[in-house]
């Protein structure tokens, strides 16, 4: 399944193009599609912390699609990918929650 391989490795690069560009940012970056970027207390701090958190999502995908280099076509090994990438998105969530309140610029307080 060299070519199931190849198309994760694409989305892989997607995802690390996402990350460089977050990281190359001079204004805060946005993570949700159809929202303003936030108001942060340090743009270049937050735009690295989202870049780090792209970049380790990145790698952990491709290391989720891995398997499909050895799998035969209908392997039940299939469902590997396709259980542990929900995981690793809602961890993505989660963490990127977690930097959006550590930088959120907060009501009252001025830069």
């Amino acid at each position: 399944m060299i070519i199931g391989f190849a198309v994760w490795s694409i989305v892989f690069l997607l995802l690390l193009g996402i990350g460089i560009r977050a990281w190359m940012s001079d204004k805060a970056v946005g993570f949700y599609t159809g929202t303003n970027p936030p108001e942060v207390t340090d743009v270049r701090r937050y735009n690295r912390a989202v870049a780090v958190l792209w970049f380790v999502y990145a790698v952990l995908f491709e290391l989720t699609g891995l398997p499909l280099l050895f799998l035969k076509k209908n392997s039940p090994g299939f469902l590997w990918p396709a259980a542990i990438v929900p995981v690793i998105t809602i961890a993505l969530l989660i963490t990127y929650n977690r930097i959006l309140c550590r930088y959120e610029q907060k009501p009252g307080r001025e830069r």
